[in-house]
């Protein structure tokens, strides 16, 4: 009799992967469509509490959806605007980088020439090719200005989804064949994606005007793009903070001098110090219930399936796979692997 129970769950359970493969190979295979919807629902996310606060103060829903997307359209089409500029600026001044490369490695000839090894600043910067760069840059310039376009159509589409939120409850309800157990799952699931992406939409915005100050501080070019760039790799978990800082720190020792490189070093430590390592985990603690190798994974599997919306949005979605997966027999056992292990702890 247990031989049987222990092959029925067994069963579910390659049943259950079976299904999450098919979903999988849905998403990858639509990724265009339903990438631009899984941005939308999570920018929705993070201005439902905003809707939330304006409607305490009396503020008609529809009104209030209206100024929060005004607003929203107002900064993204400032920020872009400007990124634009700084990015076509970054790119005419590629081709001069080359010479400046050479000039700066010749001191390492120098230093080989008190040994027995032989380089040449020329053989050096060969293996750098401003080309390259000027080439992303170019297509990163590209893929802004046609985001433009679909800017408004994205959040027409969050505009939507905020106007919905107070019919949710309600369809849940009449959806699911436990609708108080079913409401529960998905406020739990909305209040833990929510938390998460609010905080960590505040600690990017500080640690990219924290970037800024720093590098303009210091004198470095292009600081509001890699200010930019900080806030956005900064939902990237673990590896997201330190590529940011990678094209910086290069760029200052490169063209500023050692001593600049080494405060642009040391202020982008001593930023993700303080709030990569002391204050993102004290807000968020351990609330995210998922392990820290997981967590990593997570980032590899959603970038593969999604692009670089999935790495941006990889914890979110694995909270919401995680939770989506505990209310059945077969999906508790995968979603005890995607666990911390605090329930057992305790």
């Amino acid at each position: 009799m247990r031989k049987t129970i222990v092959t029925t769950q067994g069963l579910k359970i390659v049943v259950m992967m079976a299904m999450l493969v098919v979903i999988f190979a849905g998403i990858k295979s639509a990724a265009d469509i339903i990438v631009p919807f899984i941005l939308a629902l999570f920018l929705a996310f993070i201005l439902n509490p905003l809707i939330v606060l304006l409607g305490k103060c009396r503020v008609p829903r529809a009104l209030a959806v209206l100024l929060v997307a005004t607003l929203v359209i107002c900064l993204m089409v400032f920020m872009t605007t400007k990124l634009l500029v700084t990015l076509n600026e970054f790119a005419r001044t590629l081709p001069q980088y080359r010479g400046l490369i050479v000039e700066k490695l010749s001191y390492l000839e120098e230093l080989s020439g008190q040994s027995d090894l032989t380089l040449s600043p020329e053989q050096l910067a060969s293996y750098i090719d401003p080309a390259a760069t000027l080439n992303l840059v170019s297509k990163l310039i590209s893929y802004l200005s046609n985001a433009m376009a679909g800017l408004f159509l994205l959040l027409m589409t969050v505009a939507f989804m905020l106007l919905e939120v107070p019919q949710l409850p309600y369809k849940i309800e009449q959806m699911s064949d436990e609708p108080g157990k079913g409401m529960a799952n998905v406020q739990r699931a909305l209040d833990s994606v929510t938390r998460y992406l609010v905080i960590k939409t505040l600690i990017s915005v500080v640690t990219g005007l924290a970037v800024w100050a720093l590098l303009a501080a210091t004198g470095i070019r292009f600081a509001f793009l890699w200010g930019m760039l900080a806030f956005a790799l900064n939902y990237i978990p673990n590896i997201g903070s330190f590529l940011a800082a990678i094209p910086p720190v290069i760029q200052a020792f490169l063209f500023n001098g050692f001593s600049e490189g080494i405060i642009v070093a040391g202020g982008y430590v001593l930023i993700n110090l303080v709030f990569g390592s002391i204050i993102d985990p004290k807000i968020l603690g351990r609330g995210l219930g998922l392990s820290t190798l997981v967590v990593f994974m997570s980032l590899i599997f959603w970038g593969w399936l999604m692009g670089p919306v999935g790495m941006l949005l990889s914890v979110p979605l694995t909270i919401v796979l995680k939770i989506a997966l505990e209310p059945t027999a077969a999906g508790h056992k995968i979603a005890v692997l995607l666990g911390d292990g605090a329930a057992q702890k305790r």
